[in-house]
């Protein structure tokens, strides 16, 4: 007999991103993370690969978001090992 579980299971938040081509891709937010004292917001992709998308994070006070590119190659560098190392971190229980 299989064992009733009263788990739910979460939806996963998508956002579309369009880019600059106007081409459109549906992403799953992985989560947002604090660098240096801005927010960050990874993304996968639903285009069965294995990238993440990494972008600024800012909230507006209506509760909308902006995502911002990071256009310095030295802090997109540095926010990807952020996110690399959280994402090594062993996870608790």
């Amino acid at each position: 007999m299989a064992e009733n579980r009263n788990e739910q299971a979460e939806e996963a938040e998508i956002i579309t991103l369009e880019f600059d081509d106007g081409t459109k891709m549906d992403c799953e937010v992985m989560g947002i993370f604090d660098f240096e004292k801005k927010d960050y917001i990874a993304l996968i992709p639903d285009d069965d690969s294995d990238d993440v998308y990494i972008y600024g994070y800012e909230e507006n006070k209506d509760g909308s978001f902006e995502l911002l590119d990071i256009v310095d190659e030295n802090l997109f560098g540095k926010v990807a090992k952020e996110f690399q190392d959280i994402m090594e971190e062993p996870e608790e229980e």
